[in-house]
């Protein structure tokens, strides 16, 4: 019996190929890498950033008093903190005294922190008296300022200049007649954080000494110079700059 003829299957149809839609990534691997990178360097930056204010910080914490130093010259120490400023808790300083012969009142005598003129004074070292009210200012920058009375021979006058010209960054020097025969010492210490966020008004720090002593002076120094409350460094403090007016 002959075989009955098979009937081929209809051709498959195939519909239209439906298009990709989907547009490819234009981020390369290399560009991925370059944000990666770039992610990574900022997170670096603000740890940079955060661990300089937390040392700032920290720095100022960490004052050790110079107790024995400014004893053995016969020195009287003393840390106290500044008045508020007048115009209310979250005032500035420079609010206190808007012209040079403003009514400022100050926790110690001579001032070791608290309100001033909006201008300090320029660094150096003076033959007569500087108006406390810019003084005041450059201790909020750091300062260290001597300050010694008109008894106070001139033999001594030129050792408190010979100590200046040692290392006279961030230092002032200037007559403040009321002292008699004495000298002090002041600075001005605080968090730059804290300060310019106006949650702490910092520390001053004030020496009286009865004469010149080498030792107790560098020891008052190097304790509390350039640790001002607006965390200015040293080097912006140099002899002969300041304002001009």
């Amino acid at each position: 019996m002959a075989k009955k003829a098979r009937t081929p299957p209809p051709p498959r149809q195939q519909g239209p190929k439906k298009r990709d839609t989907t547009l490819p990534s234009r981020r390369s691997p290399r560009s991925a890498a370059i944000s990666g990178v770039l992610v990574g360097v900022a997170i670096v930056v603000a740890v940079i950033l955060f661990m300089s204010l937390r040392n700032k910080s920290s720095s100022n914490d960490s004052i050790t008093p110079p107790t024995a130093a400014m004893a053995a010259a016969g020195c009287t120490l003393k840390s106290v903190p500044p008045l508020p400023p007048t115009a209310g808790k979250t005032a500035s300083y420079h609010e206190d005294s808007p012209t040079l012969t403003s009514k400022v009142k100050w926790s110690t005598d001579p001032p070791s922190a608290g309100g001033h003129y909006p201008l300090w004074a320029v660094w150096g070292f003076y033959d007569t008296p500087v108006n406390p009210r810019r003084v005041v200012h450059n201790e909020e920058h750091g300062g260290m300022i001597i300050w010694w009375g008109d008894k106070v021979p001139d033999s001594t006058v030129a050792k408190l200049r010979a100590f200046y010209d040692e290392s006279p960054a961030g230092m002032v020097g200037t007559p403040y007649p009321t002292l008699g025969n004495k000298i002090a010492l002041t600075a001005w210490t605080g968090d730059p954080v804290k300060y310019n966020q106006r949650q702490d008004n910092g520390m001053g720090h004030i020496a009286i000494c009865p004469t010149f002593d080498e030792k107790g002076f560098k020891a008052f120094r190097d304790a509390y110079r350039g640790k001002g409350p607006e965390g200015i460094p040293l080097s912006a403090d140099q002899p002969g700059t300041g304002p001009t007016s």
